[in-house]
């Protein structure tokens, strides 16, 4: 591919206009148009700053750069759209006005901080495992977590061939009932906190995350958001790359 180019679905998703899924959509239904000609090829390759791109009668835009700070409640999935019905986190979203896509994800049962954003280079920079992000979670177990598990969670556990390691862990409080422990992570493996518990014999009851680089979720009630500006960005996730506030015609 040469320089500067990428998939028309993919400019679409970085311009902040629709998520991958829905610019595959649109383009296959023949509602897109590059440089005044229709294209129904999601992997055709354009130049996002020189091409002409429309949807119908409408010039796409790069929207202005926006990040927003969600509590997840339990029982939201985080996606568009479900094929099983259950609420998505965009049914908390209706007054936002603008695109947005998650920077990683909270499963189903997982509540707290949630990043979302249509700024693609900031998001793919905080989740690259390489820049070691740390994301701090409140962790409810099933039994006792007593200081010699403790220190074999620490030193990390083998699931399906895949080692899963916590940056750092505290045991908070601890009885035969239940267990209540601090983790952070530095990447986000898939349910890498209930896999690795499980792995010592502890079924995870609940979790939640709390923060996420320099951002915390704080007093935020569940179920709203709030924005988060360009300076508190910079703060939170420093050498992070951002973009200005400026819109640009693709």
């Amino acid at each position: 591919m040469r320089k500067g180019h990428v998939s028309l679905e993919r400019a679409l998703s970085k311009l902040g206009f629709a998520s991958r899924t829905q610019a595959r959509a649109m383009i296959l239904a023949g509602e897109v148009s590059v440089n005044g000609r229709i294209v129904r090829d999601p992997g055709m390759k354009v130049v996002p700053e020189r091409a002409k791109i429309t949807i119908g009668e409408v010039r796409a835009v790069q929207a202005a750069p926006r990040t927003i700070l969600l509590h997840k409640p339990r029982g939201v999935v985080t996606t568009r759209s479900d094929e099983k019905g259950r609420p998505t986190v965009y049914s908390l979203l209706a007054e936002l006005g603008t695109h947005v896509i998650p920077v990683g994800r909270l499963d189903l049962a997982t509540t707290g901080l949630l990043i979302l954003t249509n700024d693609t280079q900031f998001s793919a920079w905080i989740t690259d495992p390489v820049n070691q992000i740390p994301r701090t979670y409140l962790v409810t177990v099933r039994g006792e977590v007593t200081a010699e598990v403790a220190a074999v969670l620490r030193a990390g556990l083998c699931d399906k061939g895949e080692i899963l390691k916590p940056n750092a862990l505290v045991v908070r409080k601890s009885s035969r009932r239940e267990s209540h422990l601090t983790i952070e992570l530095l990447e986000g493996k898939n349910r890498e906190i209930r896999r690795l518990l499980l792995a010592a014999g502890h079924e995870v009851t609940q979790l939640k995350r709390i923060s996420f680089g320099g951002l915390e979720l704080g007093a935020l009630a569940v179920g709203l958001w709030r924005e988060i500006g360009v300076a508190e960005l910079k703060v939170a996730f420093p050498g992070a790359p951002l973009r200005s506030g400026k819109k640009s015609v693709v």
